[in-house]
């Protein structure tokens, strides 16, 4: 008896699991006004954490999870301002990692965006 109830129990869970709410009109649900189309999380946006201004390399860090990929290529801003261009080529430790300064300058603080 108690395997009976069981698997109805999780028949009906099973079931009420699948069930859609579906739109009267047939159309799919509208977007909130005003809501956003981009995620702030897909912008990669780094630190400078340290310049070898005679060996033309910086070290970057970016939140975890967040790490660009050897060959990518991102500017670098100052106060708003874009001041140079860097292509990551690494090695690569935890949330660091290093990129050539393929064009400009670089100082520690300043932020590194995708293009």
């Amino acid at each position: 008896m108690r395997i009976l109830i069981s698997v109805m129990l999780l028949g009906a869970l099973t079931l009420s699991g699948c069930a859609k709410k579906k739109v009267a009109d047939g159309s799919r649900p509208q977007p909130r006004t005003g809501a956003r189309t981009t995620a702030p999380e897909s912008t990669l946006i780094g630190k400078v954490v340290g310049v070898n201004a005679p060996g033309r390399f910086v070290v970057l860090n970016f939140p975890l999870g967040r790490m660009p990929s050897p060959d990518r290529h991102l500017n670098l801003y100052r106060h708003g301002q874009m001041v140079g261009e860097v292509k990551v080529t690494g090695p690569q430790r935890e949330d660091n990692t290093v990129a050539d300064l393929v064009a400009g300058e670089a100082e520690v603080g300043d932020d590194a965006r995708g293009q």
